[in-house]
């Protein structure tokens, strides 16, 4: 047995089912619009917060929906989820919207799952040094859907993942230095999962970030290769007190210096 076996199997289990029953839960067609994504935000964070603290109650837990217990924060272990990442998306209908489940130690990203259960995909990764591995799951896969490792991009035209509902000036200015196309999508973990699967290339992001929506992708880009930071670079921690985490830079490490310097040159540091 490998290193946190255990817990990929757990992380796999709890997106995997938080997913389907939020799809069952959508596709009965009682609720609609803000209320359809308030019933989901709450069913899903009751069934991972029940799972969670009945399988491992000395670990440390922080979710979207939930306040969190303040005594996380001295835990070595801390899982971090987001029931539903991309509420407005899954309340629209749409199929841009993810489950979040990954395992933080000691501040750094271990492993992660991210279920994306409307496009039949699950994606996992390990990061922790030595142990790195990663996979696809569901019927995408069997569909010839693969894992694209952090290597640069052999298409000169690059494509920047970006928010469906607003990209700030300075993320188009980032886009003409990088001479790419700009990719609207919904949720963080479906734009990072874009990148993993050759549908973009590139994704930066400001401000209005949490560690729930940043800790499984990251997870999953580190274990194949990809560059994964803050703007100016610097590495993620996390199970901090404040849980914001504004800044997300995911990109080829081919690209980081000048992905880095595209940032800086758009003014995206200057606030």
């Amino acid at each position: 047995m490998t290193a946190h076996d255990t817990d990929l199997a757990f992380a796999l289990l709890a997106a995997t089912q938080a997913g389907e029953r939020l799809d069952r839960l959508r596709k009965t067609g009682r609720w609609e619009g803000a209320i359809m994504g308030d019933v989901g935000d709450q069913a899903a964070d009751g069934y991972l917060q029940g799972l969670i603290l009945g399988r491992f109650p000395e670990d440390g837990l922080l979710s979207e929906e939930t306040i969190s217990d303040p005594g996380r924060t001295s835990c070595s272990r801390a899982w971090i989820v987001d029931p539903l990442d991309g509420t407005k998306e899954y309340s629209a209908g749409r199929h841009d919207w993810a489950v979040h489940v990954a395992l933080a130690i000691d501040g750094k990203p271990i492993l992660g799952a991210v279920s994306l259960p409307t496009q039949g995909r699950l994606l996992w990764g390990v990061c922790a040094p030595g142990a790195e591995r990663s996979g696809l799951e569901g019927p995408a896969a069997d569909q010839g859907v693969v894992l694209r490792r952090g290597t640069d991009p052999s298409s000169p035209r690059l494509k920047v993942a970006v928010s469906r509902s607003h990209t700030p000036e300075w993320v188009e200015r980032f886009a003409a230095a990088m001479d790419a196309d700009l990719v609207p999508a919904g949720s963080v973990g479906n734009k990072v999962c874009m990148l993993l699967t050759g549908e973009a290339d590139l994704y930066v992001h400001q401000i209005g970030l949490k560690e729930w929506d940043t800790c499984a992708p990251e997870c999953i880009a580190r274990s194949l290769g990809w560059h994964v930071s803050k703007l100016r670079g610097e590495a993620h921690v996390y199970n901090r007190e404040d849980p914001h985490n504004h800044e997300l830079v995911v990109c080829p490490p081919d690209l980081e210096e000048r992905v880095l310097a595209a940032i800086a040159a758009s003014g995206a540091l200057d606030n």
